[in-house]
């Protein structure tokens, strides 16, 4: 882990596409900004487009690729979307049908992919601050929850926001709103800080993607909005075919982080 912090995001993503890395991208290619993955037919992505608008803090977009095209030549010219995230979800009317390490038997020429946002990219700025990161520290990957909070719905597309979860000390909760409200296309701010059940959580031990991670006597759980809604979307909506990322999983761009900082 602690060689491929340092790693470019063009190194890391070879070392992804030749299956030497298969896990949680949480702390890879520090500096170089991650992104979740929703790929459609083109008839779904208008409608899922406009869903992502009108959900800015779950589905900030970073780049919307060409129809057919499986290079996000904005963020990463050169890459392959097919091949360079360590696992991928295949959903078929809702349901997770398979979990694969590439997609190109499944790719298609009239596809179109999303790559959003993700809140892993201000992880950094997090600990240059003297924030502890605890799936990092942990080794694991971050803790994500299906939540109460509906999404704005679009076309055929609604369902539930789903959160990822960081435990921290009081005053580095403040510090995180503070830090994090600094980059809004990769979900921003928080959007709850403490008990759980007020959004619909009922076991913190107990998320629904991911992993679980310590919580100490002195620490709050905060809650920023994942790119992991999509999934929770799809099992709601049920289009006939979305592929993602795995949770955790991400795509590494060329991106910096520091360039998406809004001040």
């Amino acid at each position: 882990m602690e060689r491929l912090k340092h790693k470019s995001a063009q190194k890391v993503r070879e070392l992804i596409r030749q299956k030497e890395i298969n896990g949680s991208t949480a702390g890879l290619a520090k500096g170089y900004t991650q992104a979740n993955l929703v790929i459609l037919k083109k008839e779904l992505a208008y409608d899922f487009l406009l869903f992502s608008q009108r959900n800015p803090k779950s589905c900030p977009i970073l780049e919307v690729t060409d129809i057919g095209s499986y290079i996000p030549r904005l963020i990463a010219n050169g890459a392959d979307i097919r091949t360079d995230l360590p696992a991928y979800r295949i959903y078929r009317d809702g349901i997770l049908h398979e979990e694969v390490t590439d997609i190109k038997s499944y790719w298609e020429d009239d596809m179109v992919a999303f790559l959003i946002g993700c809140s892993f990219t201000f992880e950094s700025a997090l600990i240059d601050h003297g924030i502890p990161i605890r799936h990092i520290e942990e080794n694991s990957n971050v803790p994500m929850y299906i939540t109460n909070i509906p999404c704005e719905e679009a076309g055929m597309f609604s369902g539930p926001m789903v959160v990822s979860m960081r435990p921290m000390k009081r005053q580095d909760a403040i510090r995180a709103i503070e830090i994090t409200s600094r980059f809004p296309s990769v979900h921003g701010s928080p959007v709850h800080v403490g008990e759980p059940s007020d959004i619909g959580i009922k076991c913190i031990d107990k998320p629904d993607f991911g992993d679980r991670v310590t919580i100490y006597e002195d620490e709050v759980p905060v809650f920023w909005a994942c790119g992991a809604t999509p999934q929770a979307v799809a099992m709601e909506s049920k289009p006939s075919l979305m592929i993602t990322h795995s949770p955790g999983c991400m795509f590494i761009s060329d991106l910096k982080d520091d360039t998406l900082s809004v001040f």
